[in-house]
């Protein structure tokens, strides 16, 4: 997928209003791609891009049409390229330590991540949307040095976007040294459904 320069998120609280927004989205400004759809909780998600100003300008009526059932949103009007791609189901292996973030929304996760791309020069392994299993949540892992991960978990606490609050329900932890399991395993698929079996070395009995 062509990457668009602006992205904007919307966490929906319900299932019409986030139709009924998609629809004003839609007929508002001439933007280049839109995904939505229910997530888990009940929710609606919604992501859609294009030039910066076409993206705002449909998030305004987003915003004025169905702003109380609107839980999070984001807006970013010149989204990092590793995000982008990790948000239509890009991974990256890489090794070195380990920052695992997670927000309460969809909407604040990309805050957060889009913060600690831009401030560091951490990967991005991962990111997670509201998926089965989350409740509503987003998650990310990240690689780099630990310096940089220390640093990277500062600038995703904080966030960024316009007009955007900080992160909601962001926690976080960091890993300096990853066992090779973990690295090479257990960050493959942290989605359980998709996590293979490890057999490993230990004591059966």
């Amino acid at each position: 997928m062509k990457k668009s320069s602006a992205l904007a998120v919307l966490d929906f609280s319900d299932i019409p209003s986030g139709v009924y927004a998609v629809d004003a989205i839609l007929k508002k400004a001439p933007i280049a791609f839109v995904r939505a759809g229910t997530v888990t909780r009940g929710r609606y998600l919604v992501l859609f891009g294009g030039s910066t100003a076409a993206t705002s300008e449909s998030l305004g009526e987003a915003l004025a049409t169905t702003g109380t059932s609107i839980l999070d949103h984001s807006f970013l009007p010149d989204i990092h390229p590793a995000l982008f791609s990790a948000l239509f189901g890009a991974r990256h292996k890489t090794t070195g330590s380990l920052l695992i973030i997670e927000t309460e929304t969809a909407s604040s996760i990309v805050r957060s991540v889009e913060a600690a791309l831009k401030g560091t020069p951490v990967e991005l392994i991962e990111v997670r949307l509201s998926d089965s299993g989350l409740d509503g949540k987003g998650i990310a892992l990240m690689a780099g040095t630990l310096h940089d991960i220390e640093a990277a978990a500062v600038l995703a606490a904080a966030g960024t976007g316009v007009n955007a609050a900080a992160p909601r329900g962001f926690s976080y932890r960091l890993i300096a040294a990853p066992h090779d399991v973990l690295e090479r395993d257990i960050v493959a698929a942290t989605c359980f459904d998709a996590a293979p079996l490890l057999e490993l070395d230990g004591e059966l009995g």
